[in-house]
């Protein structure tokens, strides 16, 4: 048995479909295409999904390669509640039988508000009728509602950018699935039209949904075909997730996993046994400045090497001279005079060091240098010295968590790049581009993947206890020290500047009526030890920018911008 609806059209209705498609007549011609029928067959599967059928027959009048399909994947929704809802649907299983064809994968549908199917051969020109059917798969697109399940879909979506001259679709229920014509609609016209529409003659015949365009219908660019059919509950199962905040917020626990092992690494193989700190008023023996800032923070820092300078000049190796500004524009520069070679035994790093600032160690006599001819030229020298001392210090780390440390950096960068992609896929850019963040903070916090050895924990114990005397010492126990070794600041302040300490360890001293150390020269006045202090201070600042800076690099570019139912998105030809 069949039930129908007919209607009759009105006068008005053709005379205003006219006036539309003169105004609409430029931009489909430029198409230089029409669709002269589309056929599109829908069959709702009680599972909660639908399969979609398209056919279109089409004529080219003008050579071109092919059509194009765009269905727009990304909906505002407002929900019987008149709550804001977000909702992505999901397209699969797309082809196109006869044709080349290429469509957007997956990951990418969730980059982007439209999927697009681009029909056609880029070397191969088409002209005249031509058939193209399209099938594809749709997950995510009923409306579940308390007392009905709405299914709702736009067959011909506003943004085709031609005329439409005949269109007929079939909606399929699911087996053991009844309705009636009451619980079908069909709205056309422009977005917001919500008059039910009389272009179209609807059936119903054995569980399937028939409509057909009347005699001279005509659907142009920024009109839309749309269908509302409401389901009995139950009809269809709405695929729910296992569990919802996984399916939207999954990334966040596997991110939280990913430092959680990092950590149990760290904790395993990189955390420094505990090491209590021996009260120390020197350095341990046979440990330089630059070892001594290496060793108490595992990283090869500028400082660390500049603090070499204090350390020479303290064993009567190099003389420093202040030399102040000359004119308005100028600055205070720093004078470095060599006055013997560096002992042998030296390791390479102090040799680097010293052998760029005046040369090779088989020259002799003094040589001077000023800290603003480093500029620029210097940093080469800088970068291998660090080189060289963080490979002296690795006696006094575990061989094993150096290992452990490059497998886990080349184990952190595979698996990030997997994590991208599949982040991309499951829950959209976002997740994806949160990988980035806590990827790079890892590889930062990779360098604290070290551990020391008994030798390095012992020589730990003595450092963390003379930076703590450097932090707290009185005046009176500075004092007995001096007695004991007058040139005590100066042997102690390279390690100090080390530590990041000198400012606060050379006020000490201040009050005590200390003399600066003569390897330091300045012609600004009385010299005293406050104003040694500050004066090294400046120079040693100058000489940290200095001494790293490197030639800058020009570039160029451009850059610039300028700014219903589920299934929006349309078509064009290429």
């Amino acid at each position: 048995m069949t039930i129908s609806k007919k209607y009759t059209p009105w006068f008005n209705k053709k005379l205003f479909l006219l006036l539309i498609g003169m105004l609409f007549f430029l931009k489909t011609s430029a198409q230089e295409f029409t669709v002269n029928r589309c056929q599109v067959d829908i069959y709702i599967h009680e599972e909660g999904y639908f399969d979609v059928v398209e056919n279109y027959d089409i004529t080219f009048n003008t050579y071109k390669h092919g059509i194009f399909r765009n269905i727009r994947v990304n909906y505002d929704l407002l929900t019987e509640d008149s709550i804001q809802e977000k909702r992505r649907i999901r397209i699969t299983k797309i082809k196109v039988p006869g044709h080349k064809f290429d469509a957007d994968p997956e990951f990418l549908q969730k980059l982007s508000d439209n999927l697009q199917i681009k029909i056609g051969d880029k070397d191969v020109t088409v002209i005249g009728p031509q058939h193209y059917e399209i099938k594809y798969r749709v997950y995510n697109a009923f409306l579940f509602e308390r007392e009905k399940i709405r299914f709702y879909w736009n067959v011909k979506a506003s943004d085709w950018s031609t005329v439409f001259e005949k269109i007929d679709f079939n909606i399929h229920l699911p087996e053991n699935v009844d309705a009636n014509l009451d619980d079908f609609f069909v709205y056309t016209g422009f977005t917001g039209q919500d008059v039910e529409s009389s272009d179209f003659n609807v059936s119903y015949n054995d569980g399937v949904f028939s409509a057909t365009s009347v005699p001279d219908f005509k659907s142009y660019s920024g009109q839309n075909v749309t269908v509302l059919l409401n389901l009995p509950l139950n009809s269809v199962k709405e695929i729910k997730p296992w569990w919802p905040f996984w399916a939207d917020y999954g990334w966040t626990l596997i991110l939280g996993l990913l430092l959680l092992v990092f950590y149990a690494i760290w904790n395993k193989y990189g955390k420094d046994d505990r090491v209590v700190a021996t009260t120390s008023y020197f350095p341990p023996s046979g440990i330089d400045p630059s070892m001594a800032g290496f060793l108490i923070d595992d990283s090869e820092d500028t400082q660390d090497l500049i603090s070499l300078i204090p350390y020479w000049g303290s064993r009567g190796l190099i003389a420093m001279e202040e030399i102040p500004k000359k004119g308005w524009f100028e600055k205070d520069d720093t004078k470095i005079t060599r006055l013997r070679p560096l002992p042998d035994g030296a390791p390479d790093y102090e040799k680097k060091i010293f052998s760029g600032l005046f040369g090779s160690a088989s020259e002799h006599g003094e040589k001077e240098v000023l800290i603003s001819s480093l500029k620029n030229t210097f940093y080469t020298k800088m970068a291998s010295a660090k080189r060289m001392l963080k490979k002296k210090a690795q006696k006094y780390y575990d061989p094993k968590a150096k290992k452990i440390q490059t497998r886990t950096i080349i184990g952190m960068v595979i698996l990030s790049g997997i994590l991208f992609f599949a982040f991309i896929v499951t829950w959209g850019l976002i997740a994806a581009l949160a990988v980035i963040p806590v990827t790079i903070f890892l590889l930062f916090m990779s360098v604290h993947l070290v551990k020391k050895n008994a030798k390095g924990n012992e020589i730990l114990s003595e450092l963390k206890g003379f930076r703590n005397f450097i932090k707290i010492a009185e005046e009176n126990k500075l004092k007995m020290l001096l007695q004991d070794s007058p040139s005590y600041f100066e042997t102690t302040m390279g390690y100090a500047l080390a530590f990041g300490l000198f400012d606060q360890w050379a006020k000490k001293f201040e009050a005590l009526n200390l003399q600066p150390p003569s390897w330091y020269t300045s012609s600004t006045g009385a010299f005293t030890m406050h104003n040694f202090s500050n004066s090294f201070a400046s120079s040693i600042s100058s000489a940290k920018s200095t001494m790293v800076s490197s030639p800058s690099s020009s570039g160029s570019g451009g850059g610039g911008s300028s700014g219903g139912g589920f299934g929006g998105g349309g078509g064009g030809s290429w």
